[in-house]
């Protein structure tokens, strides 16, 4: 039996730029942008997702990854009942949430930075920190230097190999999970926390709450050194998200395909996305818009648990610059909705809800069954059944003759237009199908008994 998180189609979310809160926190009163928040909801559930990540959430002081309170929500959002009453809203619809933990570092307002800052050596907190140094000055005019993620003085890390820092990280969880009920954690720079705190991490959570969920924001490296049974459920599948777009502009499946392959121990439990609030999204990226369907397609059908970044499913464009993310984090508001909607929008809700239905797609094993430059084609298995996608991303149609692994007589055509015969035969083993320029099929095929 699967999780609920190997199930899920997640729905992301960057509060502070979809609300369009103000870039810096200036204010006094909490705002009341969880109100147009909340009429997300019934767009995400629409949709077909189970599940949201939503974050940075908490006091910070301009873009979100400089927290300065952990235990209340950013002032520019609302407050924590609005947060309380957004995940009970989200649970009432079957929904899960999850949140940013950002446990490298903090802003420099965090109490215990400025406490150093006041107190310098005499502080109970200036081993909270790495590297302080009295012997020098930080280029922000601090009496003390100190360690900076990537160079950014504005975000001092966090020392997690101490014990009285993981021990209010800790707290700070345990108050998220009784506070907000919260249903997991990503974990901000997955990549450089201490191996020790993780694996510490993954008891506590597991003891707080039952089916709690890590993931990590992982962008290169062995993935299996942090999915595993000591440390996180899972982490961000950059390798996919690369391989996807450039297979797709460069009409090369053997990129996707090998990638697959590489990642098949562990790449049914990672994390999937095609474009997020620190990447170009894949509307920009593509050389061919019409090459997006098919792109969902594989998302939606390769192994690992697929997210959708707000906007993905209307099509949004948008490129960072070299000073900026903003363009990838633009306001929108659920006013907006009719005129956004497209053809994309409809077909990445039945993907969604074909992977949500179907538990192949969950945790089932992968078979690559047909390969070329343009045309591609794989199962996923279930229970005497299996899931086969084809996808063609060449301008023409193209006539495939796909394998199928088990004994059938008949497959049907998960995205047949109502109206439309959705059973194809199986003849010989195989399936002959035309699938048109820049689409795909996703067939369902169960077992002869």
């Amino acid at each position: 039996m699967s999780t609920w998180y190997e199930q899920s189609v997640f729905y992301h979310m960057y509060p502070l730029g979809m609300t369009g809160a103000p870039k810096y926190n200036n204010v006094s009163e909490p705002a009341s942008r969880f109100q147009e928040l909340d009429r997300w909801i019934p767009h995400i559930h629409s949709l077909g997702c189970s599940a949201v990540y939503i974050g940075p959430l908490f006091q910070s002081s301009s873009h979100g990854y400089d927290t300065k309170d952990y235990k209340n929500i950013d002032l520019r959002l609302g407050d924590n009942n609005d947060f309380c009453s957004f995940v009970s809203h989200c649970h009432r619809e079957g929904i899960r949430v999850v949140v940013d933990g950002v446990f490298n570092h903090t802003g420099r307002e965090f109490f215990a930075f400025r406490d150093i800052q006041q107190n310098r050596w005499d502080s109970p907190y200036k081993d909270w920190y790495k590297g302080v140094d009295f012997n020098w000055q930080s280029p922000l005019g601090d009496p003390f230097g100190y360690e900076a993620w990537q160079g950014h003085f504005e975000l001092p890390c966090l020392n997690l190999s101490h014990s009285a820092v993981r021990s209010y990280l800790f707290d700070v969880i345990r108050f998220w999970i009784q506070e907000f009920d919260i249903d997991g954690i990503r974990l901000d720079c997955a990549n450089v926390l201490d191996f020790g705190f993780m694996k510490e991490l993954r008891c506590e959570t597991q003891a707080m709450k039952q089916d709690f969920w890590l993931m990590g924001e992982v962008i290169h490296g062995d993935y299996s050194r942090w999915v595993n049974r000591e440390m996180l459920h899972s982490v961000t599948n950059y390798e996919l998200h690369k391989s996807i777009y450039s297979g797709f502009n460069d009409h090369n499946f053997f990129e996707i395909a090998h990638n697959v392959r590489r990642l098949e121990a562990i790449g049914r439990q990672l994390y999937t996305f095609v474009d997020n609030h620190d990447e170009d999204r894949i509307a920009t990226k593509l050389r061919l818009k019409d090459h997006l369907a098919p792109v969902y397609m594989c998302l939606m059908t390769l192994p690992g648990i697929p997210s959708i970044y707000y906007g993905g499913e209307w099509a949004m464009e948008g490129k960072r610059s070299s000073t900026s993310d903003e363009a990838l984090r633009p306001a929108v508001s659920m006013d907006q909705e009719d005129s956004l909607r497209c053809s994309l929008t409809a077909l990445i809700a039945r993907l969604a809800h074909i992977h949500t239905e179907n538990e192949e797609l969950h945790t089932g094993r992968y078979q690559e069954l047909l390969l070329t430059n343009r045309q591609y084609a794989f199962a996923r298995y279930g229970q005497n059944s299996v899931i086969i996608t084809a996808l063609n991303n060449d301008d023409a149609p193209a006539v495939l003759d796909i394998p199928v692994p088990i004994q059938a007589s008949t497959a049907e055509d998960l995205l047949a237009p109502e109206g439309e015969d959705r059973l194809l035969p199986v003849e010989g083993g195989r399936i002959h199908i035309t699938i048109k320029g820049s689409w795909g099929a996703v067939l369902k095929i169960k077992g002869d008994t």
